[in-house]
């Protein structure tokens, strides 16, 4: 019976942060962004550390996906990303930030 509950834990934990992971694919991050490597921009464990903590993150990430930014990681220009709603700005923002 244990190793049921467990295996149901772990699907249910997986379960989330694969549909996380399936939005970074759709919005097309994976362009400029990478899990744990640099690309054209910081990457995804680069801003979850600098953003470590702040209570407001996730809301501050997320207006920098659809508004974009410059100026945090130098002359890296985050392009603003009007496509990608609010809800799925804050998705994409919580899934960065639970990247260790």
């Amino acid at each position: 019976a244990l190793r049921w509950i467990a295996a149901i834990a772990l699907f249910g934990a997986a379960g989330p942060v694969r549909a996380d992971y399936d939005l970074v694919l759709k919005k097309n991050c994976l362009a400029c962004h990478q899990l744990d490597k640099r690309k054209y921009g910081p990457n995804f464990k680069e801003v979850a550390a600098k953003y470590a903590g702040q209570k407001n993150a996730v809301d501050v990430l997320a207006k920098k996906i659809r508004q974009g930014g410059t100026g945090v990681w130098g002359p890296d220009v985050m392009p603003p990303q009007p496509q990608v709603s609010a809800a799925e700005a804050r998705t994409l923002a919580q899934y960065v930030l639970s990247l260790k």
